[in-house]
Parts: C-alpha cells; sequence; structure tokens
C-alpha cells in the first residue's frame, strides 16, 4: 500500500516541483506614479499585461497621494505583482546626503507608505554616489551602510528588498558611484542589473549586439558567485535604445527587444525581466509577447496542457 502511494505522489511532486520553479519567473513593466493615477492608461496596461503574461509592475512612489493606494489595489486585484521603486538620491548622493539619517528617514516615509499599500517587494534605486565625484574605494562602504540599515527596517515588516545597479557593476565594481555587488550581498534580498545596450560604452558597439551585451553582463554578474548569487537576479531591460529613437522602425524596436528578452531567458541563475520606459510606452513589447513564444507563454501553455 505504501508502495502504491509512492507511485501516485512521486509523478505529483515532480510535476509540482517543475511548475513552481518556472511560475517563479517574472516580467514586468515599470510605471511612473503619474501613469498609476490615471485611470485610462493604468486599466489599458493591466488589460494588455493579462493578454501577454506579463505579472509584474514597477511603480514608483515619489510623494504622498491619497489616489496611490486604491491604484495599487487594483493591480494587485489583476492578479500583478507589484514592486514600489524608490529613488533614494536622485542622481546619485552627495556625501552630505549620504550620511545623513534625516534623508535616509525622510526617504522611508514612502517605502513605509508603499507596504502599507501592498508591495511585494521595495526596489531601491539610485542607491549610490554621484557618477560625477572622483573615484573611492570607501564609496561602496558608505552605500554598504545605507543599504543594510533600509534591508532591516524593510525586512522587519516581512517584505524583501531589491536594489538597482548600474550595468557595468555586472562585471566589477564601480568606484565613483560605490556599487560593489559582492560587498553587498549579504545585504540585498535581490539585485536588478540595468544592462541596457544604450548605456555600455561605446553605444555604438554594444547596442548593435543587444543579445550578446545583455547575456554577458548577466553571465557575469552570476560568474561573481560561481555561478550562484545568494539573491534573486531580475534584468532590467529598455524598450527603445533612446540614442536612435527617430531613427528606427517599430519592427526594428521590436526587435531589439526581442533579442534582449531571449539574452535574460538564456542567462544563467536570473528570475526574469523588467522593462524599462521612461514614458511608460509599451505597444512593442506588447507586440512582441503576443507574436513570439517566450518563457511565460510556455509556462502558460504547459499549464493549460495539465489541466
Amino acid at each position: 500500500m505504501r508502495n502504491q502511494w509512492l507511485k501516485v505522489l512521486l509523478p505529483a511532486l515532480g510535476l509540482f516541483c517543475i511548475s513552481t520553479t518556472t511560475l517563479a519567473w517574472d516580467e514586468g513593466i515599470y510605471l511612473t506614479q503619474y501613469t498609476l493615477e490615471k485611470p485610462s492608461k493604468l486599466e489599458y496596461l493591466i488589460r494588455e499585461a493579462k493578454a501577454t503574461g506579463i505579472n509584474t509592475f514597477v511603480i514608483d512612489n515619489e510623494y504622498i497621494s491619497s489616489h496611490f493606494a486604491p491604484a495599487v489595489a487594483k493591480v494587485k486585484a489583476a492578479g500583478l505583482k507589484f514592486i514600489a521603486r524608490i529613488v533614494v538620491f536622485s542622481d546619485g548622493a552627495s556625501y552630505e546626503q549620504m550620511h545623513s539619517k534625516p534623508y535616509w528617514e525622510k526617504k522611508f516615509k514612502l517605502v513605509e507608505n508603499s507596504i502599507n499599500a501592498g508591495a511585494d517587494a521595495i526596489q531601491l534605486d539610485y542607491i549610490r554616489y554621484s557618477s560625477k565625484l572622483p573615484a573611492n574605494p570607501q564609496h561602496a562602504k558608505d552605500v554598504y551602510q545605507v543599504i543594510k540599515w533600509f534591508k532591516e527596517k524593510i525586512n522587519a515588516r516581512n517584505v524583501p528588498m531589491e536594489i538597482d545597479i548600474f550595468g557595468e557593476v555586472s562585471y566589477y565594481p564601480s568606484m565613483h558611484i560605490g556599487q560593489d555587488i559582492k560587498m553587498f550581498a549579504d545585504v540585498v534580498d535581490g539585485v536588478n542589473p540595468m544592462v541596457y545596450p544604450s548605456h555600455f560604452w561605446p553605444y555604438e558597439k554594444y547596442s548593435a549586439d543587444p543579445y550578446k551585451t545583455v547575456n554577458s553582463s548577466l553571465n557575469s554578474l552570476a560568474g561573481q558567485f560561481n555561478n550562484d548569487p545568494p539573491f534573486k537576479v531580475h534584468a532590467f531591460i529598455e524598450a527603445a535604445n533612446y540614442h536612435y529613437l527617430k531613427k528606427t522602425s517599430n519592427t526594428q524596436k521590436q526587435q531589439y527587444l526581442l533579442q534582449q528578452i531571449r539574452a535574460v531567458e538564456n542567462a544563467t541563475d536570473v528570475e526574469g525581466w523588467y522593462v524599462w520606459s521612461a514614458n511608460n510606452v509599451y505597444e512593442n513589447l506588447f507586440h512582441v509577447l503576443k507574436n513570439n513564444k517566450t518563457r511565460d507563454s510556455d509556462f502558460s501553455h504547459n499549464k493549460t496542457a495539465q489541466k
């Protein structure tokens, strides 16, 4: 009898493990707070997200607003994850800001506002020094202390915390802005390398091969931890190359996006991607997802087949 139960349970458990692993894959888009609080635009994005397999919205919380929580409730009611993006030091910190706890506390009020609205995770962006400052090995140590302070307070609310890092930090520490992912590893739950091909120099070279640029960057990040990073990794990719916005067709922009998505799908130890569009223009992304099989669409197909 016991053996008979095992014969039934083991295959089921195997299916559960496979489904759970696949289900963890995230596909997201970035929204400004203005877009979130604009009902018609939000309804459109939710509708398209549900139609294309997007399961995550990364949403700015820039200021306290009575419209914020009700709008977030619509996102969560649609079954979408809500990742709250908080800009810590706009355009990078000065020395005074980096060491000012009153400044940190001011930003933490936005964190609390997002958690109270139901954030599934807090994403800290611009948690770095200004890139205009001279290189200094002390910079990363200073940033580490700020990240640690935020993480302890955020985790105390039972919410994970992730940070955004420059794409170059996937390869090596940046002593100008003070980002060192190996140093930060024990004070983050997730890391989002901004591997925009247009942001690597020379951009003509790297944006000409978006697949290689994104894939190599993510594999290099994993390689810093022997292909087993102690945190979740989501790649920030770009909806379009801003250097060539007026010189490329929608078809070219769609191909650019698809190559980035494929690069993330084939990278080592990655949990998914977030697409960045400063103006929240995602029509090309929706077209790509509707007309190409992606990891998430494969899961949806397999889930239907299992029923």
